[in-house]
């Protein structure tokens, strides 16, 4: 990580800690306006994972279905750049992929990232290219639809990451282990980093 990336990471990782602190101080009520205020990050430890595993990749395709704030979209766009790939970030509200970009800008990783605003199921079926690497991460309920949209578009070998799988869990994301575990040749685990991410690897035969 060269010194942009880095002082870029480090903002992300000072206002994570802010809205920890907050959180503890005056617990939300869990709804959507308030969680769309947050960065409801990856973290560092899944930000490294996705890194290395888009970096193994040569030349990458790489989706982000749900952008946030733009965290996760420095550490796939690192590996893009080291790869010689190119990411294509989703969002549905446009105020966060604005920020996300002005983040991206200022880490140097702009040019290396297409800005995507709508509704993930009509961008992803419109995408013209196939897909070597998918980071899943917006709302649970749409993991399964999600996964169902891209799966035709999946290239031999690609990698799909879910996050969220075991905090803050619940039924959505154990229908999606289900689905993609269910999925014809689709290899996956569960592995307990961050929150919990499903990592999956499609070989179809």
């Amino acid at each position: 990580m060269d010194e942009k990336i880095t002082a870029v990471l480090d903002a992300y990782h000072e206002r994570m800690r802010e809205e920890d602190r907050r959180w503890h101080a005056a617990p939300p009520d869990g709804s959507r306006g308030w969680l769309d205020q947050v960065l409801l990050a990856v973290g560092p430890e899944t930000g490294q994972l996705i890194n290395i595993l888009a970096r193994s990749l040569q030349a990458p395709r790489i989706l982000e279905i749900g952008t946030s704030y733009g965290y996760s979209g420095i550490w796939l766009a690192e590996a893009a750049r080291a790869s010689g790939g190119r990411l294509t970030t989703l969002e549905l509200q446009d105020y966060k992929s604005a920020h996300a970009r002005e983040m991206a800008t200022k880490a140097g990783l702009a040019e290396h990232i297409d800005f995507q605003v709508g509704d993930a199921l009509q961008l992803i079926a419109a995408l013209p290219f196939t897909l070597d690497f998918v980071l899943l991460d917006l709302w649970k309920d749409l993991y399964v639809p999600c996964l169902e949209a891209f799966l035709p578009k999946l290239n031999p070998g690609a990698i799909i990451v879910a996050d969220n799988m075991l905090r803050p869990g619940g039924e959505e994301v154990k229908r999606y282990g289900r689905a993609v575990r269910a999925t014809p040749g689709m290899t996956s685990v569960l592995l307990p980093v961050g929150s919990g991410v499903e990592i999956s690897r499609y070989e179809p035969t």
